[in-house]
């Protein structure tokens, strides 16, 4: 698992940011478009209440996959995009769909899978060579196939491991189509090898007999960044709510929100904002 590091953290004043009153009253909610790892493991849950507490503003996600959670923020369907996919997160604002992206927390992705192994992968902490065998005796695997931020590191490590996975589609590698929890569900089902980032996965209430048999590469970090969508582009856009909302999950207030969430004791996230 890797270590969280803290870095220092301005205060936001959140207060002056005039999110009371007739105004607040008439724009008192803001969307996220967001992915389902974030909503489904329970870290809005617990972080959001907080957040309206102090603010009066009220934040409803919409949680999908990282890709289409992007192509919903670039149609102006939302305020912010909170997701976990750096590249095409950059790519977002490059081309003016976003105002500027900040690193918020992150965690990391594993590979979980039957007790009976059959690829032998249990235990490796080197994720090219795991996936090199689990195609090499075509063991099941069970893919989200979603475009989401998880399909997409998944795809670049097939990749590094120099598996063509297309050319095995519909065989061993099968494309569920859907979310995390979806996606876990079926591939337990088939005894398949699922990737999964672990705060999913420590969520997850169907486990079952599996077990994580890949973890700790590095390869396998999982990176998480907030970002406002141009109200330029997008006159729809609730830019102050938006921004308040940004700042405060960067503050230490809300830094120090998502270290303390935690399952059976576990912390699931871990902030790391400049």
């Amino acid at each position: 698992m890797f270590r969280c590091n803290f870095f220092g953290f301005a205060a936001t004043g959140l207060l002056a940011l005039g999110l009371s009153g007739p105004a607040a009253a008439q724009n008192d909610f803001i969307i996220v478009q967001s992915t389902t790892s974030t909503q489904n493991s329970g870290l809005f849950d617990y972080m959001l209440p907080k957040f309206q507490d102090e603010t009066g503003v009220e934040v409803r996600v919409v949680a999908v996959g990282t890709g289409q959670a992007i192509k919903n923020a670039a149609n102006g369907d939302g305020d912010v995009l909170f997701v976990h996919a750096k590249a095409s997160e950059e790519a977002f604002v490059a081309d003016g769909d976003g105002v500027s992206r900040s690193d918020v927390m992150y965690n990391d992705f594993v590979i979980v899978g039957p007790p009976s192994d059959p690829a032998g992968v249990a235990g490796s902490s080197d994720i090219a060579v795991a996936l090199a065998q689990i195609a090499e005796v075509e063991a099941p695997f069970a893919s989200r196939g979603d475009d989401s931020g998880t399909h997409k590191a998944e795809l670049n490590l097939w990749a590094d491991a120099g598996v063509d996975v297309d050319a095995a589609s519909g065989g061993w590698y099968r494309e569920t189509g859907s979310g995390m929890g979806a996606t876990l569900n079926t591939g337990t089902g088939m005894n398949a090898y699922i990737m999964t980032d672990r705060a999913t996965w420590i969520s997850f209430g169907n486990k079952g007999d599996y077990e994580i048999a890949v973890e700790g590469d590095a390869k396998m970090f999982n990176q998480y960044g907030i970002i406002l969508v141009n109200p330029e582009k997008h006159s729809n856009v609730k830019a102050e709510q938006g921004q308040a909302f940004i700042d405060w999950v960067l503050s230490e207030e809300g830094q120090a929100t998502i270290a303390d969430y935690k399952i059976d004791g576990q912390q699931l996230f871990f902030p790391n904002a400049n």
